[in-house]
């Protein structure tokens, strides 16, 4: 039961800085007649500094955990300035709500050597939740009718708190009540990723760069056309780019070649991604945001290959343990190697099999 709908994600990348945020306001402007719902990430680098204020308040002290803090509400501020003078005071008193919200967290996990992960999952959910705010307010300054969601509202969770798994029958329900009312008048919604909430309403995280999870269990809920994901990179590359200069985009994998590559380690997706479009076959797209004319890389049921091509080299390392795998249709291979010959074997393996 495929709708218009179409489920945009935006990662910390993609809204780094201002001129970030007004690529992402573009490529949404352009989405209509489709009806987008928007899913974003923290800016980059922002969840990791919001984790390491929790993780070393009891040695460092409040003060200077919320000084090392105050930095990122910075980054937002500077963003912020390209709005009209009511949408900034908007932000400002976002900002000054997180900021008091953030302190008294961090003064309670001061006190609190156990390292309370419900602490936790309440303080790396300003990321998100201040990144969508954001994005809402640039959104209604390109005359979009964007309308802010909070994300605890939609994905509920377990009590898991640091990696929650999603109650699929509340999600659904819930994403649908919210959301489908704001389609139907034409509004976009804009949701973070990442976060959700247990029934009782208490905030819960869905584990490191889930984002790309959220958006396909929204995706799923409203019965999506399609998923984009919006990344830095133009799709799925025949391997990792930091380790091979000459990687080439792969055009389409299947769902099951998807998780393959995920599971080994793939940073453009979420290894969870994949689970919730599977029973009503929503295509994905991987897409750059830094160059949005790209076509990118489609995920779908099926694949486009014959048995035994390769389609992508992909390599996970644990510590002193490190697999490569060569993935495609009907194609399996791993293998380990030592972790400081990675590289050399990456590169070896994708001049043999692709240049």
């Amino acid at each position: 039961m495929a709708t218009h709908i179409t489920v945009l994600k935006f990662g910390g990348t993609s809204i780094q800085d201002r001129a970030a945020f007004e690529r992402v306001a573009r490529i949404v402007k352009t989405k209509p007649p489709v009806a987008p719902v928007v899913v974003v990430s923290a800016m980059s680098g922002v969840t990791d500094a919001l984790i390491e204020s929790f993780r070393t308040v009891s040695t460092r002290g409040v003060s200077e955990s919320v000084a090392r803090v105050e930095k990122l509400f910075g980054r937002h501020l500077q963003v912020g300035q390209g709005l009209s003078r009511a949408r900034f005071a908007r932000l400002q008193k976002l900002v000054a709500a997180s900021r008091a919200e953030i302190a008294q967290l961090l003064s309670e996990a001061a006190s609190d050597h156990a390292l309370n992960m419900r602490t936790h999952d309440a303080i790396a959910s300003h990321g998100e939740r201040l990144a969508a705010n954001l994005l809402t307010l640039v959104l209604e300054e390109h005359a979009v009718a964007a309308r802010y969601v909070d994300a605890r509202r939609c994905v509920i969770t377990n009590e898991s708190h640091g990696n929650a798994e999603p109650l699929l029958d509340e999600v659904r329900r819930r994403t649908a009540a919210e959301l489908l009312p704001l389609i139907e008048k034409k509004q976009v919604p804009v949701l973070g990723g990442f976060i959700g909430a247990t029934l009782s309403g208490v905030t819960t995280t869905l584990g490191r760069g889930s984002s790309d999870y959220s958006a396909t269990l929204i995706g799923a809920a409203l019965h999506a056309r399609e998923i984009e994901i919006w990344t830095d990179v133009d799709g799925v590359q025949t391997a990792d780019p930091r380790l091979v200069e000459s990687t080439r985009t792969v055009p389409h994998i299947s769902y099951a070649e998807a998780a393959q590559l995920a599971k080994l380690g793939a940073r453009v997706m979420h290894p969870k991604m994949i689970e919730p479009v599977i029973a009503d076959h929503i295509p994905i797209r991987i897409l750059n945001s830094h160059a949005p004319e790209q076509p990118g890389t489609l995920i779908s049921a099926e694949s486009s290959e014959t048995n035994g091509k390769v389609k992508a080299i992909a390599h996970k390392i644990s510590g002193k343990n490190a697999i490569i795998g060569c993935i495609g249709h009907g194609l399996k291979i791993n293998f380990r190697v030592e972790p400081d010959a990675v590289g050399a074997v990456v590169r070896q393996l994708h001049a043999a099999i692709f240049e």
